[in-house]
């Protein structure tokens, strides 16, 4: 399973109502759903003795996340075991910290240490040992990616002057410098990791600062190949899925379009201004936005879909297999899963109070994100949002 790591920034109680009630009424969080549909039932996983906490990531019956401790004094990771309806303080490297990812026994994430630098950990669920991954020689590591014993980032050099990407192995615990494609001195991140290849961003030689292609770097060969543009100055690589990269590029005409990538063929395919941003692939689909609306890609068809309803702003956080997760802005925000094979969508519930926040699904369709909470007081549509499972079942 590949996972890929999105950052999602906790929200307080009321910051995302904007309004009162569903924005949509019938068709909204509150619509009846029709028999033999899929009705989505919300659990509240809690916290670690705070009052907020959020689920980033969900692999099988594991999900992780970040909690308030008692007090609210810190924020920690932890780990929620589905089968057992356990949730377990993984610790910190000195400060506060957040799992990011989770893939069979291994959860990933970040923290502060105590001179208030931040390295990507390692948290192996069998010896329930945390590991800091350490840097490429500079203050801080940011985790991007996890695929089999594979975990990529980016990472500052000696002395904070460049960063970049970087594959850490889970069974060795090394760290390898991925470097650039402007040699040593330039700069260079990690987005995603499918198998041996690593996709990101890089600067170029002999290029005003800010100029980057798109990269991908077999770690079977350690060769990083420019997947070039467009026709424009600049690119990106935002994701992959076997051995096809998705990112943004700039035209020839100069605009912004994403585009897919073929690493056996070499054919790079215009995605369309539908999917200029965000783009995120599992198998065959391409999902991504427009700043406005969010559609999908079908790279067989070269057909493209909106998702959702098309009223408001939609975030896709995840595509993994035939599931689609992510946030409707219009102009309350609500969770939703889409589904690849006949655009079904449906908005997931809160916990009592009025939004909700998805960021991931796992293969049986579980999704996980937070909700929020009854409200405390009169004036307030939320109250603290906690980490939350939508678990699927067909409605009779």
């Amino acid at each position: 399973m590949r996972i890929r790591l999105r950052a999602w920034i906790l929200a307080g109680a009321g910051l995302l109502a904007v309004g009162a009630g569903p924005a949509y009424g019938a068709d909204g969080p509150s619509a009846e759903p029709a028999a033999g549909s899929v009705q989505y039932t919300v659990q509240d996983l809690g916290t670690l003795g705070g009052t907020r906490s959020q689920a980033t990531a969900i692999d099988g019956d594991t999900v992780v996340g970040s909690s308030l401790t008692s007090g609210d004094a810190a924020e920690h990771a932890f780990v929620y075991d589905l089968r057992r309806h356990t949730m377990t303080d993984l610790g910190t490297l000195g400060g506060s910290s957040k799992a990011t990812g989770v893939e069979g026994d291994y959860v990933v994430g970040e923290s502060e240490l105590s001179d208030g630098s931040a390295h990507g950990f390692t948290y192996d669920l069998r010896t329930r040992r945390l590991v800091d991954v350490g840097t490429l020689g500079g203050s801080s590591t940011d985790i991007t990616g996890l695929d089999g014993d594979t975990v990529v980032g980016t990472s500052s050099l000696s002395g904070d002057v460049a960063t970049h990407a970087f594959a850490y192995s889970l069974r060795t615990r090394t760290m390898t410098d991925l470097g650039s494609l402007a040699g040593p001195s330039g700069h260079s991140t990690a987005a995603a990791v499918s198998g041996a290849i690593v996709v990101g961003s890089s600067s170029l030689p002999n290029t005003p600062d800010g100029t980057t292609h798109g990269f991908a770097y077999n770690l079977r060969t350690r060769t990083m190949t420019d997947l070039g543009t467009l026709g424009g100055s600049s690119s990106t690589a935002n994701d992959v899925s076997g051995s096809t990269v998705v990112g943004q590029s700039r035209t020839a005409g100069n605009s912004l379009t994403g585009y897919a990538y073929d690493l056996r063929t070499g054919i790079r395919t215009d995605l369309g201004w539908h999917l200029l941003t965000a783009e995120l692939i599992s198998g065959n689909t391409v999902v991504g936005g427009d700043g406005m609306l969010s559609s999908s890609f079908d790279l067989k068809t070269h057909t493209t879909a909106t998702i959702g309803s098309g009223r408001g702003v939609t975030e896709v956080k995840q595509i993994a297999g035939n599931f689609i997760v992510g946030d409707n802005f219009a102009p309350n925000s609500f969770a939703f899963v889409s589904r690849v094979d006949n655009g079904d969508y449906t908005y997931l519930a809160s916990l009592g109070g009025l939004n909700s926040a998805a960021t991931q699904v796992n293969c049986h369709g579980v999704v996980a994100g937070s909700a929020a909470l009854p409200p405390t007081d009169p004036v307030s549509f939320n109250g603290p949002f906690h980490a939350a499972v939508w678990v699927p079942h067909t409605v009779a």
